[in-house]
């Protein structure tokens, strides 16, 4: 169970091939008919983000991975802090091209404002429903990388299948066939912020039930994050059922 990195490494090449042929199969079967508007603009949006983000990101990402790592090693900040800013920022940018791509859906032909793969065209909503449920995602990783010596191949495999796992969970079990793209999508935002993880640090090597309770784990740290969004609406709502009265006049 416990891979090696020239195993991850296989594995992730499987995947990318995978989602590539899923992805090619799917988009001649929708843009090759006689499809929906909608559905045929969801497609070249789901194409784009896989283009830029995937593709282009990663690219981006796998050749400077050492110069970042090396950069951000020398920052004076705790590891743990660094690694949850990164994510962040990393989740914040591909939600900006997610985002952007649903912007885009009139000159994709889309029909009606229902063919998006956003929950909103405004990026401000977006990433309050999306980057805000990832950074308990991001703080159980550094908790995870404090104890046990996963590398930035495995943990770029296990938060992809944490996220294609959330998608399922989410949106249905057809997002199990896009497993090829949605291991990146999660994936890349995790890759390089885990190559600032200092290596010599004390922790053990990863057992094979660590590698489950990896990709488990982080909906676990969501639970105190709902309780106090539920916490919160709940106050709303009991506020505007019971109104403070004002002063007497």
């Amino acid at each position: 169970m416990a891979f090696g990195g020239f195993g991850t490494r296989r594995v992730l090449q499987g995947l990318a091939a995978w989602g590539i042929l899923s992805t090619t199969a799917v988009s001649i079967f929708i843009l090759g008919g006689e499809a929906d508007p909608d559905k045929c603009a969801i497609i070249k949006m789901a194409l784009g983000l896989i283009g830029i983000w995937c593709f282009a990101g990663g690219l981006v990402m796998r050749l400077g991975r050492d110069r970042f790592g090396g950069w951000a090693q020398g920052l004076p900040v705790d590891w743990r802090w660094r690694f949850v800013l990164f994510c962040t920022l990393f989740a914040l940018i591909e939600e900006a091209v997610t985002t952007s791509m649903t912007n885009l859906g009139p000159w994709l032909g889309a029909a009606t404002d229902a063919a998006r793969i956003t929950c909103s065209t405004n990026y401000f909503k977006v990433i309050s429903t999306s980057v805000a449920v990832f950074i308990p995602w991001f703080i159980c990783w550094a908790w995870l990388l404090g104890r046990y010596d996963f590398k930035p191949l495995q943990v770029t495999l296990l938060f992809g299948l944490t996220g294609t796992l959330a998608e399922t969970l989410s949106f249905g079990l057809q997002n199990l066939i896009q497993v090829g793209m949605w291991v990146f999508v999660y994936g890349l935002m995790v890759y390089l912020p885990a190559h600032g993880v200092p290596a010599g640090r004390d922790v053990c090597p990863p057992r094979w039930w660590h590698w489950p309770l990896a990709v488990f784990l982080p909906f676990v740290f969501i639970f105190p994050f709902v309780a106090v969004v539920l916490y919160r609406f709940g106050q709303e709502i009991w506020c505007r059922i019971h109104p403070t009265p004002g002063p007497t006049p």
